[in-house]
């Protein structure tokens, strides 16, 4: 078979950039203008044409065949990318320990078998000898649906990687899981609406001015609801600092309560009388929180008094019965106890109490004191000795004669 060397030959051997500019029609001033891909692949497909036909031949057949085949290519290449690379790819991901690559790969694998079928589907129709109108529609739908596809695989790539988060934050009981059902959907926003600009621009419309008036406008809504932002901006200092979370007793200020809800705007605590403290979170975000619930020990600090007829070999030996009571006690903490006479008061004998107790729950803390103070009391009871109390002893000078 005698093949043809086409005019176009030369152009084929250059770099892409030099087929490229050869491709684009000439301008009014005489340069060229860049080439839309579709046009390479237009006239990629009658280079080949030329060559492998004879003059004279049905040129309309043979792009007919080149759509075809473009559509076969297409079909193929998304079954080789769903049933073997992304196949391979849940394999592997099934083997790694992270969850994240588990949901990452299912979520991108619809989106690029799309990919592949719309770049397919636009250059078949591409190489046909449609009508210069019908090739501009063909552009911008490509366009548009390219855009769309690529916005939807970073809307599901995104979602996946959010829920993977949203489950290390139930597991590791984070306060950032109550947010990220709003964060989510903040996401797909985000998202939707650069897409939508993505999409405006490819029409025409002049994004760069929309957007410095949207700048302008959410500037004058910004200073109308600054209350409403800091509180959004004091609630994002909560997720991050995470001071606590819903079920942690803690205290803001001047308020105590255990934390029944984190949400945009304010945070709610339930005090100890039942009632419900609701504080705005620029509120929680400036003021000291004290967390009682991540305490590792909870501290102990007593003072009782004996009466002042209490013998030093008493006070001696009730001070190591109560050193004694408090090692042997398993929920005491071993390595801080301090148990001294410390001082003379008003009306008794001082004697501090200073523990650690290793389960911080406030019900267990009580219980334990209550144990604690019983054995004591059986303590100094079996000693003979007495507890005192705030008692004056009043001294009457005797009356002179004749009174």
């Amino acid at each position: 078979m005698n093949f043809r060397q086409p005019a176009t030959w030369p152009i084929l051997l250059a770099t892409p950039a030099a087929w490229a500019q050869s491709a684009a029609p000439a301008t009014a001033g005489g340069t060229k203008a860049t080439a839309h891909p579709a046009q390479l692949l237009e006239r990629f497909v009658d280079w080949l044409q030329g060559f492998f036909l004879p003059p004279g031949s049905d040129i309309e057949v043979f792009h007919l065949i080149a759509c075809g085949v473009l559509l076969l290519a297409a079909i193929l290449l998304r079954r080789v990318i769903t049933n073997f690379l992304f196949r391979w790819l849940k394999k592997f991901a099934a083997r790694t320990e992270t969850t994240l690559d588990d949901k990452l790969f299912p979520a991108l694998e619809e989106p690029a078998a799309t990919l592949v079928m719309v770049i397919g589907i636009f250059a078949a129709l591409t190489v046909l000898k449609l009508p210069p109108h019908v090739d501009q529609l063909l552009g911008y739908g490509f366009d548009v649906a390219l855009v769309g596809v690529i916005f939807w695989g970073i809307l599901r790539a995104g979602a996946a990687v959010l829920d993977h988060f949203q489950e290390v934050a139930h597991q590791q009981q984070l306060a950032v899981a109550t947010f990220m059902p709003l964060i989510k959907k903040t996401l797909a926003v985000v998202i939707v609406v650069f897409g939508v600009l993505k999409l405006a621009q490819i029409f025409g419309a002049d994004v760069q001015a929309f957007l410095a008036g949207l700048g302008i406008g959410g500037l004058a809504f910004a200073f109308a609801a600054q209350d409403t932002i800091a509180n959004l901006f004091g609630s994002f200092v909560v997720v991050i600092d995470q001071p606590f979370k819903i079920g942690d007793f803690v205290k803001v200020g001047p308020h105590e309560g255990t934390v029944e809800d984190i949400g945009l705007r304010s945070t709610r605590l339930r005090s100890s009388a039942r009632t419900l403290i609701v504080l705005p979170n620029k509120l929680v975000a400036s003021e000291a929180v004290t967390n009682f619930t991540r305490m590792p020990q909870r501290r102990v600090d007593q003072t009782i008094g004996l009466t002042y007829n209490t013998r030093p070999e008493q006070m001696e030996a009730i001070l190591e019965d109560i050193r004694k009571i408090l090692h042997d006690d398993p929920e005491v903490h071993p390595e801080f106890i301090v148990v001294n006479f410390t001082g003379y008061g008003a009306s008794s004998l001082d004697i501090q109490l200073i523990y650690f107790a290793t389960n911080p729950d406030f019900h267990q803390h009580l219980a334990l004191r209550e144990r604690l103070n019983l054995r004591i009391l059986r303590a100094v009871e079996a000693r003979g000795l007495a507890f005192a109390f705030p008692t004056q002893t009043v001294h009457v000078a005797a009356l002179p004669p004749g009174r």
